[in-house]
């Protein structure tokens, strides 16, 4: 994985794992469709990703800090 501008969709999902533990390939190419993606652009049909999209997709993903299950029932 080279320090491009654009990741393809398997590289997008190597660096979500890596960095956040969480964002498989299959769960982007979900995403493209379902409309909760992160921003990607298309070159033919390549899907492409900017790491700074991950990384805001990614943390627009991760909710508030909690102590127990419990915690997540009283959020609004």
């Amino acid at each position: 994985m080279d320090d491009i501008g654009f990741l393809r969709r398997k590289d997008a999902a190597e660096y979500l794992l890596g960095k956040y533990g969480f964002g498989a390939e299959r769960t982007l190419a979900k995403a493209v469709v379902t409309g909760d993606s992160p921003i990607f652009r298309k070159a033919g049909r390549a899907v492409l990703y900017r790491r700074e999209d991950l990384d805001a997709w990614a943390l627009s993903k991760i909710g508030a800090p909690q102590r127990s299950s419990s915690d997540a029932a009283r959020e609004p």
